[in-house]
């Protein structure tokens, strides 16, 4: 295990345990704990349902945690779900994913949630992801965000008794009490 914990670069990151989980955010290394049951729950439903429509129509390919998502030098993220289109395929390597994916999901939780909203939400808008959804299990929503020149824009927040369209993949939708 690494002593450094800032200013920190790929190279650095791939030294670390593969027994741990860590990803690398501007340069400084971070390990979240062990996520809820809860959180495996939703992660679970939303990839099993993400992978089969996106294998059925051959649109590219899911991966769940742990996949490093290598942003830079400095940043490389493992989001809960990742979706990488056909036309993308070239940013897949044997090891990882390098440059950002069309869709990233993070299932907020009280150790994650503040990087999630900040830090990750940056990272990923700058880094060129298209969308971002950011599920609370507490809150029982999904907030999509939609990537415009710049930044995100909130493309809707879906609850409970409300059915979740993506407007990255065409087509996809769920109910979200087939989530929670």
């Amino acid at each position: 295990m690494l002593n450094v914990k800032t200013g920190l670069t790929y190279a650095d990151y791939l030294k670390t345990s593969d027994d741990e989980r860590y990803e690398l955010l501007n340069g400084e290394l971070v390990m979240p704990p062990a996520p809820l049951l809860q959180h495996q729950y939703v992660q679970i439903k939303l990839s099993t349902r993400l992978d089969a429509f996106v294998e059925e129509r051959n649109l590219g390919v899911v991966y769940p945690t742990p996949t490093d998502v290598v942003l830079s030098d400095t940043d490389v993220v493992q989001p809960d779900i990742l979706f990488v289109s056909n036309e993308r395929s070239r940013i897949l390597t044997r090891e990882n994913v390098r440059g950002a994916p069309d869709l990233v999901v993070e299932i907020l939780s009280s150790a994650t949630a503040e990087r999630d909203r900040t830090i990750k939400l940056d990272l990923y808008a700058k880094h060129g992801v298209k969308e971002y959804w950011m599920v609370d299990p507490d809150a029982r929503t999904i907030t999509v965000l939609l990537r415009g020149e710049t930044r995100f824009g909130v493309a809707g927040t879906y609850g409970e008794g409300q059915i979740l369209r993506s407007p990255t993949l065409a087509g996809f939708s769920v109910a979200l009490e087939e989530i929670f």
